[in-house]
């Protein structure tokens, strides 16, 4: 019996309503369909543990093949099962299983609720691009708001990043005092009593150099602005993606030349989130190369599958940068928020996760 939750199962829900719609409708920054904007398309590809199986549209059916076995099922089917399991997805909370989608996934070769992926692709597709006349075979990656908001950037004590405490008045003590605080806004209420006793941070560097050089390669001034980001998020009530930007592009930390009105910061986190969303990890060595080569997939809260595509730059950049946040994770399980003594200096680490709103 295969069970999952509301995102694995949206895997195949995305999967069932592609080969049912037969075409792929692109989504502006508000997630609203762009009705002129869609590509056709021609097959889907996912990776069964036994290899890979073809899902090729030809008319009203949709032909399976990957093994010895072809088989002919018509593409109403699977706009059917669609609706049949995006009904049972919203009625099901925790792990679940949907035993009549099991018994279609299995007669038409589908054994695994997740494809097997060592990238950040889930889903490949080879659309019709009708600008070039040509067919292209790229990868998506499946985020779903049917279940619990998805991570873009998960936290790990990659994503620390260090902050000395410079003009700390406090003693020992204190310092104790402060680490031991265990309110439910435990990180931000330390950093309001280490500037009680006069602390200000300044940006050290990153826990993880592997990290901090992926970084460095996407723009050499990323991690001093990311920096930025994190010490507001954990010291105001700012929270989202686009609001922290705009007050860091306010402030203007890194005296960037802003006569002409140029938004380096805008410009410079939307690079980065979309490194983020197409391939870069912050513990593995990243060469700039993109493994989700054609974007995101989104399944909405209604059901309807959008494509946010790099060929789309903008439209794919405006998503993530309106709809991402900075969250806290777990700090004993990541090992951040509290005040450490280094060569006789004061340093506090603070995390950076981001989550889909």
């Amino acid at each position: 019996m295969i069970t999952g939750n509301k995102g694995e199962w949206s895997e195949i829900y995305a999967l069932f309503k592609l080969l049912g719609e037969k075409k792929l409708f692109a989504g502006d920054a508000e997630l609203k369909r762009i009705e002129d904007l869609f590509y056709p398309i021609i097959k889907i590809i996912r990776n069964e543990n036994e290899g890979e199986l073809n899902y090729e549209i030809s008319g009203d059916l949709v032909i399976i093949s990957g093994d010895n076995e072809e088989l002919r099922v018509p593409v109403k089917t699977f706009s059917k099962q669609a609706a049949m399991l995006l009904s049972a997805i919203k009625g099901s909370i925790g792990a679940f299983n949907v035993p009549e989608t099991e018994l279609f996934m299995n007669s038409v070769k589908c054994k695994t609720l997740k494809a097997r992926s060592t990238s950040k692709t889930d889903i490949k597709i080879v659309i019709h691009d009708q600008r070039i006349n040509h067919a292209a075979e790229l990868g998506f990656s499946i985020k779903s708001k049917l279940g619990g908001d998805s991570t873009l950037l998960n936290a790990g004590k990659t994503t620390n990043f260090i902050y000395q405490i410079n003009g700390f008045k406090g003693n020992s003590l204190d310092i104790r005092r402060i680490n031991t605080i265990e309110t439910r806004s435990k990180i931000k209420d330390r950093l309001m009593e280490i500037q009680k006793n006069g602390g200000k941070l300044r940006f050290a560097s990153l826990e993880h150099d592997v990290f901090k050089n992926n970084l460095v390669l996407i723009d050499s001034l990323l991690p001093n602005i990311l920096s930025e980001i994190v010490e507001l998020f954990y010291t105001s009530n700012f929270c989202t993606l686009k609001e922290l930007t705009e007050v860091i592009n306010d402030k203007n930390p890194l005296n960037f030349d802003t006569k002409f009105a140029h938004s380096f910061y805008e410009y410079k986190i939307k690079h980065f989130l979309t490194d983020v969303a197409l391939g870069m990890m912050p513990s593995k060595v990243w060469g700039g190369i993109y493994d989700a080569t054609g974007g995101y997939l989104i399944v909405k809260e209604d059901g309807e599958v959008l494509c946010y595509h790099v060929y789309n730059k903008n439209q794919f950049e405006d998503y993530l940068f309106n709809n991402t946040k900075l969250e806290t994770a777990s700090s004993t399980r990541h090992e951040f928020g509290k005040i450490f003594n280094k060569n006789n200096k004061q340093f506090i680490k603070l995390n950076l996760q981001i989550r889909f709103n």
